[in-house]
C-alpha cells in the first residue's frame, strides 16, 4: 500500500530522467549538426605525375598498402578504400541516435598523356563536421602525393616508353627538349612532339626525367638533311 501511495512519484522521476536524456540527445545532436555533422561530405584534390597511368595506379596502390589503408580495386581500375573511423568520435547523445563519424578514398588515376598522368583522389565522408573535412584529405591524413613521389623517386615504375618505332636519348647535363630536338632531329622546334609523346609540358623542367624517346620519323628528319648535303 505504502509503494502505491508513492507511485505517482516515482513514475513522475523516471518519465522526468527520460524527458532529460531524450532532451540531451536532440541537444547534442543539434549542436552537432548544426557544425556540418550528421551528414555526407566529399572533397578531393590531383597530382600529376609523369608516368603512365598504369605504371602510377601500381605506386599508388603501394602507397596505400604502406600507410596500412585497405582498399579494393574495382574493374575499371578506381581504387575505393574501407570506411575508416573519425578521429574524432561521435558525442554519447549522437551515438545513440545513430551518428558514426567515418571516412573512405575513392581513387582513380586517368591518362594526361602517352606518359603521363594524373592522380585524382576524393574523400567521402560520413557525419563528420564540414570544418573537418580538409583535415581528411589524402594529401594530408595520408602524405598520399608527396609518399607516391618519393616511392616513385626511391623504385622508379616501369617505363611506359615504347619499345619500338624510336629511340631512348639519355639526357646531357642541363640539355633542354629544344636542345635534344636540335642533336637528334636536327631540328629544335620537334621539341612539342618529343615533349608530346612523352607526356612533358615543359622544355626545361627535366629534373625528373633521365631518357626520352624520340620516334624513328623524327630522326629520319636529320638523316634527310645530312643526305641533302
Amino acid at each position: 500500500m505504502r509503494l502505491l501511495r508513492f507511485q505517482p512519484l516515482i513514475n513522475l522521476a523516471i518519465a522526468g530522467f527520460f524527458a532529460i536524456a531524450l532532451s540531451g540527445c536532440i541537444a547534442g545532436y543539434w549542436t552537432y549538426n548544426a557544425s556540418g555533422g550528421g551528414n555526407e561530405g566529399a572533397n578531393g584534390e590531383q597530382h600529376d605525375t609523369p608516368y603512365p597511368a598504369k605504371d602510377a595506379l601500381h605506386v599508388t596502390e603501394d602507397v596505400l598498402r604502406g600507410e596500412g589503408v585497405l582498399f579494393h580495386l574495382q574493374p575499371d581500375d578506381k581504387i575505393e578504400t574501407d570506411w575508416r573511423p573519425a578521429d574524432t568520435p561521435a558525442s554519447m547523445w549522437a551515438s545513440m541516435l545513430g551518428v558514426n563519424p567515418q571516412y573512405r578514398y575513392l581513387i582513380e588515376v586517368v591518362p594526361t598523356g602517352t606518359h603521363s598522368s594524373r592522380i585524382v583522389a576524393n574523400v567521402e565522408t560520413q557525419d563528420i563536421a564540414d570544418n573537418e573535412m580538409n583535415s581528411y584529405l589524402a594529401s594530408k591524413k595520408l602524405q598520399l602525393f608527396s609518399k607516391f613521389d618519393q616511392l616513385a623517386a626511391q623504385f622508379p615504375p616501369p617505363s611506359g616508353t615504347p619499345r619500338e618505332g624510336g629511340v631512348n636519348f639519355a639526357l646531357l647535363p642541363g640539355e633542354t627538349l629544344k636542345a635534344l630536338a636540335k642533336r637528334a632531329t636536327g631540328n629544335e622546334a620537334n621539341w612539342e612532339q618529343i615533349a608530346k609523346d612523352n607526356g612533358l609540358t615543359s622544355s626545361t623542367d627535366l629534373s625528373t626525367i633521365q631518357s626520352v624517346w624520340i620516334s624513328d620519323s623524327l630522326l629520319a628528319q636529320k638523316k634527310g638533311m645530312t643526305a641533302a648535303h
